[in-house]
C-alpha cells in the first residue's frame, strides 16, 4: 500500500507546453505533444448559435444533453446522468458522497483521485490487490486504466460493488477512457443499482478538452444530490452544442475508433522499430516499460516530442498519438537520433 502525503501537493501532468518549454528551453517548435491521452483529431468544429455565448444555458438544453448522453453511454435514463465542467471538478464531489474513512485507490493509476479523495477527508491509500478493494469505505478504479491500459471485466466490479454496498460503502469507476475500450466491461447500465458512480470524460475522445465537460453516472437520488451541488449553469453554452451533436454522432464516433485502433498499431510498430516494445495501453495512449525511459524522454524532449514521464515510475513512459504526418516523421527521426545514442553508448 501507499499512502498520499500532502494533499495540496501540486501534481505533474500531461499536456503542459509551459513546462516543456522550461525542461527543453531549446527544443524546436512547435512542440509535438504526445504527453497527453486526448485525441488529436478532434470532433469537426461547426458554427455555434449566437445565443451559446450571448445567453445563460438554458436548463432544456441541458436535459438535451443529458437525454444523449444517456443514450451514448449506455445509462438507464437521462434521470441517471449529472452534467459538469469536466471530470476534473467531480472527482472530489463525487469522493464526498461517502463520508470520510478509507479510501482505497487501485493503482498505480491517474493521481489526481487520490488528492481529491483526500482533501474531503478521507484516508487514502493506493492498492495493488482488487480484493483489498472490498475493505474500503470508498474503492475508486480507473477502467481503462491510466496509463497502462488494464481492464477490469464488469462481473468482477458488479461484485465488488454489491459487497461494498452490503457494508455501506461506495465503488467509483472512472471511465474517462472507455470510449476506445472494450465497451462491453462499461457499468453505465448498472448504476442505478446504488452505491456505485461511474464517470465519463468527453474531452478525451472527442478531441475537445477545452471544452471542460464531463459526465456523473448513477443512481437517481446521487444524480441530484450532484446537481444540487452545482446549481444552475454548470455547463457553458458551447459545451453544451458540442456535447449534443457530437454524442449523438454515432456514425463518427465508430469510424473514429476504427482509425484510432489503426494509429495505435502504428505507433506500436514504430516503435518496435527501434526496440521500444509497447506493454499496454488504449488506442489514445501507449505505455511503455524501458530501462532508459529517462533517456529517451530526454532526447525526444530535445527534438520538441513531449511524452509523459512519471516521477515515481522512473522506468514508465506513456505516448499518445500524432495528430499528421509532419508529427509522425518528427517522432520517426527523434527516435532515429535516441536509437543511435543508444546504439554508440553500447
Amino acid at each position: 500500500m501507499k499512502s498520499l502525503d500532502g494533499a495540496a501537493a501540486v501534481l505533474d501532468h500531461g499536456g503542459s507546453l509551459g513546462r516543456a518549454l522550461a525542461l527543453f528551453p531549446n527544443a524546436p517548435q512547435p512542440f509535438v505533444d504526445l504527453s497527453t491521452g486526448i485525441n488529436p483529431h478532434s470532433y469537426p468544429f461547426f458554427d455555434l448559435p449566437a445565443t451559446a455565448l450571448s445567453r445563460l444555458p438554458e436548463a432544456s438544453r441541458v436535459r438535451d444533453l443529458t437525454d444523449v448522453a444517456a443514450i451514448a453511454y449506455g445509462a438507464p435514463s437521462t434521470a441517471n446522468v449529472a452534467a459538469a465542467p469536466g471530470t476534473q471538478i467531480l472527482l472530489p464531489r463525487v469522493a464526498s458522497l461517502a463520508s470520510p474513512g478509507k479510501a482505497l485507490v487501485f493503482g498505480p493509476t491517474y493521481a489526481e483521485h487520490q488528492r481529491a479523495a483526500t482533501i474531503v477527508g478521507h484516508a487514502v491509500m493506493e492498492v495493488d490487490d482488487f480484493e483489498a478493494l472490498a475493505g474500503a469505505d470508498l474503492a475508486i478504479v480507473v477502467n481503462p486504466n491510466n496509463p497502462d491500459g488494464r481492464v477490469i471485466e464488469r462481473e468482477k466490479l458488479l461484485g465488488l460493488a454489491g459487497r461494498l454496498r452490503a457494508r455501506g460503502g461506495m465503488l467509483v469507476v472512472d471511465e474517462a477512457f472507455m470510449d476506445v475500450g472494450p465497451l462491453g466491461e462499461s457499468l453505465a447500465g448498472d448504476v442505478e443499482q446504488g452505491s456505485m458512480v461511474v464517470l465519463r470524460s468527453f474531452g478525451k475522445f472527442f478531441g475537445l478538452a477545452g471544452l471542460r465537460l464531463g459526465f456523473a453516472l448513477a443512481d437517481a437520488l446521487t444524480v441530484e444530490r450532484l446537481q444540487a451541488q452545482f446549481g444552475p449553469w454548470a455547463v457553458a453554452g458551447p459545451a453544451l452544442e458540442y456535447g449534443i451533436r457530437a454524442l449523438a454522432d454515432s456514425g463518427w464516433q465508430a469510424e473514429m475508433r476504427r482509425r484510432l485502433a489503426e494509429e495505435a498499431a502504428r505507433l506500436d510498430a514504430l516503435f518496435g522499430r527501434f526496440g521500444v516494445a509497447v506493454a499496454g495501453g488504449t488506442t489514445l495512449f501507449r505505455y511503455i516499460r524501458l530501462a532508459d525511459a529517462a533517456g529517451l524522454f530526454s532526447v525526444l524532449g530535445e527534438r520538441g516530442i513531449l511524452l509523459r514521464h512519471f516521477s515515481d515510475r522512473p522506468h514508465v513512459l506513456r505516448a499518445g498519438l500524432p495528430g499528421g504526418d509532419e508529427e509522425w516523421q518528427r517522432l520517426e527521426s527523434a527516435l532515429a537520433a535516441w536509437a543511435q545514442q543508444r546504439d554508440d553508448g553500447a
